[in-house]
């Protein structure tokens, strides 16, 4: 078989969703680089529809120049393919890069791509994993570490606090103005008051029913406060099996991904983490959600 029969021929395995959608425009496009790149049209045709279809589930056209730019190869490497090892996200993007030179030529001005590394950003927890920790909080032997266990899921995904910051908490650091809403006074070098989202307001309003007492407000019984005060309650606790471990670093990472999905201005984001620039949210950007196209050109065009 010819290699321009292979292209013709070509069909993912599984027929995935929305292949017939991009088919015809990744063939062409295989056939148009596949002469000008050291890759074989397998190897093109393979990667390309990997990119075809993330962007097709993104709402984006099927056009080369569209699937080609650097702005959405970064993004597939970066979002698509985390299930990858780095070594095959790496291999995707030189493919990607070569088919982009042979059919669109040159490099855009956006910039250089992100370094790619075994370790990502602190990938916040799906629903379903939420969901679970909640039960296993729940389910837990006693009611020290049930408490336990909920205010750091109250803390963390609901305040987006990490753990330097939990351990000195006082259950007088959690407030309730005339707003009805539950602020906590965070303490330390990174000092500010943090406004609690509203699903998990119950939790530490209940935590700090000591109001205006000098109790701790994780762990009150427990007196000797260290570093590792956190991890050291964690041990104790007792695992489910449909329970991913606890992370506190997820937990702050989901919140802030919910704030900038629900379109909390990014100076208000920026105050209430505690940050002093933007780089950390920069690396949470392959977990947000995807906007469709007339959604995403009505936002940009702006409110009549």
């Amino acid at each position: 078989m010819s290699v321009a029969q292979r292209i013709d021929t070509y069909i993912p395995a599984g027929s995935p969703p929305g292949w017939s959608r991009v088919a015809g425009q990744v063939r062409r496009t295989v056939a148009t680089a596949e002469p000008l790149t050291p890759y074989s049209a397998a190897e093109l045709l393979s990667v390309l529809t990997r990119l075809a279809l993330f962007a097709d589930a993104e709402g984006l056209p099927a056009r080369p120049e569209v699937w080609l730019s650097r702005e959405v190869i970064e993004r597939f490497i970066t979002a698509g393919c985390l299930h990858l090892a780095s070594g095959t996200r790496a291999t995707y993007r030189s493919r990607l890069l070569r088919l982009r030179e042979a059919v669109l030529g040159g490099e855009c001005a956006t910039g250089r791509p992100v370094k790619l590394s075994a370790s990502t950003a602190s990938r916040p927890y799906a629903p379903t994993e939420l969901a679970a920790l909640w039960a296993w909080a729940g389910g837990q032997p006693t009611a020290q570490l049930r408490q336990g266990c909920q205010v750091l899921l109250a803390l963390g995904r609901g305040c987006g606090l990490d753990t330097p910051e939990i351990v000195p908490l006082r259950a007088h650091d959690v407030r309730r103005p005339g707003s009805g809403a539950v602020v906590v006074a965070v303490r330390g070098r990174r000092s500010r008051l943090v406004v609690c989202r509203r699903a998990w307001e119950p939790v530490l309003a209940e935590a700090a029913r000591l109001d205006g007492q000098t109790a701790y407000l994780f762990r009150p019984g427990h007196h000797a406060r260290g570093k590792n005060t956190v991890t050291g309650f964690l041990a104790r606790t007792h695992p489910a099996p449909a329970a991913p471990a606890l992370k506190m670093s997820r937990l702050r990472a989901g919140w802030l991904v919910e704030l900038m999905e629900t379109g909390v201005p990014l100076p208000v984001i920026v105050a209430a983490a505690g940050l002093d620039s933007l780089h950390a949210l920069s690396r949470l950007l392959p977990f947000l959600r995807g906007t469709e196209a007339t959604q995403a050109a009505e936002h940009l065009r702006g409110r009549p």
